[in-house]
């Protein structure tokens, strides 16, 4: 009688699963360290790799851009007339400010920015670019240059700008709807922030937003660079590389709450 006989079946299963879990980020671990050089060598920014890179860039940055931008100030006028309203109804109006700091722009605009261009552009982008491929065998330094560090990079940067344009939007948005258009309370406004954004929130603040575009942009492309040319197998593989980077994306949040406030 075989050991695996003498195994039962629930956890044949669950050590399985266990396994491809466990390589599944093994192999997410070792792409990453494949970008990494990529990212630091002088020849994907020259000549024809600098146009591809350039070219993803555009087009991953500057739609989700205009919808982000208007969508994000729409939504943060909204929440900033909401805390207005309510702090001033329980005669709490000094910490307005400070409650839509913490509120939009620690917390809820880094993670919708990564969400949005994970939804819009590299999760679609990264099934999409996987149907073209056959496997992950034979892949040349030059196609890893050209087709999938450009691609990793975009998203990347795609976060990256969404996140600073809207919190900066939000700032401005903020002091618009609390002073109006008036230069007199730039001193206090900025005092206000300047406390909330002390060097230990601000540095929570970029490795959040740092952390959420690699996830963004890692975690797809990944998945097109390993897994099998079979269609349903690769929508799997979709379907899952969205679970598992939102729940990367839940840990950093946590994570960056744990650093805010604990």
């Amino acid at each position: 009688m075989s050991m695996d006989a003498s195994i039962p079946p629930a956890l044949r299963r669950l050590i399985r699963a266990t396994v491809a879990w466990l390589n599944s980020w093994w192999r997410l671990l070792q792409f990453a360290v494949q970008m990494l050089p990529l990212a630091f060598s002088p020849a994907s920014y020259r000549g024809a790799n600098r146009n591809l890179l350039a070219g993803h860039i555009v087009r991953d940055t500057a739609p989700n851009l205009a919808w982000y931008g208007v969508l994000s100030a729409l939504v943060s006028l909204v929440l900033i007339r909401i805390v207005v309203v309510t702090s001033q109804s329980y005669g709490l109006s000094r910490f307005a400010l400070e409650m839509v700091v913490r509120v939009l722009v620690l917390e809820l605009i880094p993670l919708t920015a990564a969400a949005f261009v994970a939804l819009r552009t590299t999760l679609p982008a990264g099934l999409e670019f996987s149907q073209s491929r056959n496997s992950a065998a034979n892949t040349s330094d030059e196609e890893l240059r050209q087709e999938f560090f450009p691609r990793v990079a975009a998203g990347v940067f795609a976060v990256w700008m969404l996140a600073a344009v809207s919190c900066v939007m939000t700032l401005v948005l903020a002091y618009l709807s609390m002073y109006g258009f008036t230069p007199w309370a730039l001193p206090g406004y900025t005092r206000v922030v300047g406390q909330v954004f002390n060097p230990a929130v601000a540095l929570i603040l970029v490795l959040k937003i740092v952390f959420f575009s690699f996830a963004v942009g890692l975690i797809p492309m990944a998945s097109s660079f390993y897994f099998s040319s079979s269609y349903r197998a690769k929508v799997t593989h979709g379907l899952y590389d969205m679970v598992r980077l939102f729940a990367v994306m839940l840990l950093i949040e946590i994570a960056s709450l744990m650093g805010n406030y604990y």
